[in-house]
Formats: C-alpha cells, sequence, structure tokens
C-alpha cells in the first residue's frame, strides 16, 4: 500500500495492488489509514514505552488506558485480573480508579516478576489494593491462586497482557473466562500484532500468531461470549474503531457461566 498526502489540496490517494483512491485528507477513513500507519510506526519506535502511570512505567497506548478507563467505571468490578506484570504500571492504573471509584481490587499474574519490579510495587501507596501472584497463568495451581482472591458474587474484569501466542492467549481465555462475570469482559490486549508482521521489528508469523486469532478462536466455541469492543460513553466523531493496540479482543460475557 502507497499512501500519498498532499496538505494543500487536502487530500490523501491511497494506492493498493495497482487500484487509486482519492480520499478527502480531513475524512473518517483518511483518519483511519494514518492512524494505521501512525500505530505502525509508533510501535516500532516504542511510542509506548515513554509513559507512566503514578510514578510505574505503563507500557500502553494511553487510548486504550482511556478506553478500559471507562469500561471499569460502567462495569464498577470488585476483581480487575492482570497477566502480565512488567513493571507494574498497568496495576498501578488499575489501583487508583479503584481508589477513586472505592470500589475494587487488583491481582497481577507473571510467570516472572523481577525483583526490583516486585519492591517498586510492594512499596507503592497503592500497594494495599494489589497482589501479586508468580507463576505460568495457565498453570493450574496459578489459576486456583487467582480464583481463591475472588470472593461469590463479586464482578470480576480480566485483562490477558503476557504472552501473545495465539495458543498461549487462547489457553488464557479457557483458563480464565469463568471467572468472568455477566456484562464483564475479558480483554485479549496486543491484538495489533497481525498489522506489525511487516515492521522492522516485527515477526512473519504474528500474521496468524496473535491474540486477536485466540479470541476469534474462542469467541466461535463459547456463546456465552461474544467479541463486542464496548460501547463509547461519549462520542461526537464519525469515526470507527479509532486508535488501540487492543482490536479485536474484547470479550464480553452475555450469558451466565454453564
Amino acid at each position: 500500500m502507497r499512501l500519498t498526502i498532499d496538505i494543500d489540496a487536502r487530500t490523501l490517494v491511497r494506492e493498493i495492488a495497482g487500484t487509486r483512491a482519492l480520499l478527502d485528507l480531513y475524512s473518517p477513513d483518511a483518519f483511519d489509514l494514518i492512524s494505521e500507519v501512525w500505530l505502525k510506526v509508533g510501535w516500532d519506535q516504542k511510542y509506548t514505552h515513554t509513559f507512566s502511570w503514578l510514578g510505574r512505567p505503563v507500557i500502553q497506548l494511553p487510548e486504550d488506558l482511556i478506553r478500559i478507563q471507562e469500561v471499569i467505571h460502567r462495569v464498577r468490578p470488585d476483581v480487575i485480573v492482570e497477566t502480565g506484570v512488567a513493571h507494574g504500571g498497568s496495576l498501578v492504573f488499575y489501583a487508583s480508579l479503584c481508589k477513586a471509584t472505592c470500589t475494587g481490587r487488583v491481582v497481577g499474574v507473571d510467570v516472572e516478576i523481577r525483583p526490583h519490579n516486585r519492591k517498586a510495587i510492594e512499596e507503592h501507596p497503592l500497594a494495599p489494593l494489589i497482589t501479586l501472584i508468580e507463576g505460568d497463568s495457565i498453570a493450574p495451581a496459578t489459576v486456583d491462586r487467582v480464583r481463591a482472591q475472588i470472593q461469590a458474587g463479586e464482578t470480576v474484569l480480566v485483562v490477558l497482557d503476557s504472552c501473545h501466542t495465539r495458543e498461549h492467549v487462547l489457553a488464557e481465555l479457557e483458563a480464565y473466562s469463568p471467572l468472568v462475570s455477566d456484562g464483564s469482559y475479558i480483554v485479549a490486549a496486543d491484538g495489533i500484532m497481525q498489522s506489525l508482521h511487516d515492521t522492522p521489528s516485527g515477526k512473519p508469523e504474528w500474521k496468524w500468531n496473535h491474540p486477536a486469532a485466540a479470541a476469534a478462536e474462542f469467541a466461535r466455541s463459547h456463546p456465552e461470549f461474544a467479541l463486542d469492543p464496548p460501547p463509547r460513553v461519549f462520542d461526537e466523531s464519525q469515526l470507527g474503531d479509532g486508535v488501540t493496540y487492543w482490536p479485536r479482543g474484547w470479550l464480553r460475557r452475555k450469558q451466565p457461566a454453564p
């Protein structure tokens, strides 16, 4: 694909396999195309590695953080489970929302929580709202430890952000989906990988081996869940899905657990 932007003429020309389309530069379609390129370049340049939340690096696209904030405000989960801890910034972000809404706590799971990260998280002012569990996220013993943190009747939301292979994410979906409450979500993060396979730092197999593929496969065999991005609380735009690293990854429980 080739994009040619003419700011003076206010046009964007898209060329794909010999076909040519002329778009208004200030149109929703042009925004989508420019955003697609911006996301690819930003990922390769580690744009998401430039932010922190209350002192901890948070390796997330700011747009995704704002969107899940809307979901947390609406769903009001008692427990937010996140697989993949890294520096702990996302855990602190979720804990700060729990603190602000006076509802909920956070459980973070990782196969390895590095000592300096554990120390920083455990010494953070929001540490009382965070429980760390070290272990393989799909190991039955680890899932049991997470389940033990949840009381009967509590509302649960889950974010999967550890190993991003289709196989691992699918296993996480199978393991953690029973914990998700009616009307809440389990999110397979970083489905954007499908679009990053041809970037300098990407891998060819990402074209098929990515979290969104796992989410789609899971939805086909679990009718109690729907691939359903959360509705926007406020939207005066004409835009589509917008800017996200989590495309096609939001699974909403629409029926009670069997």
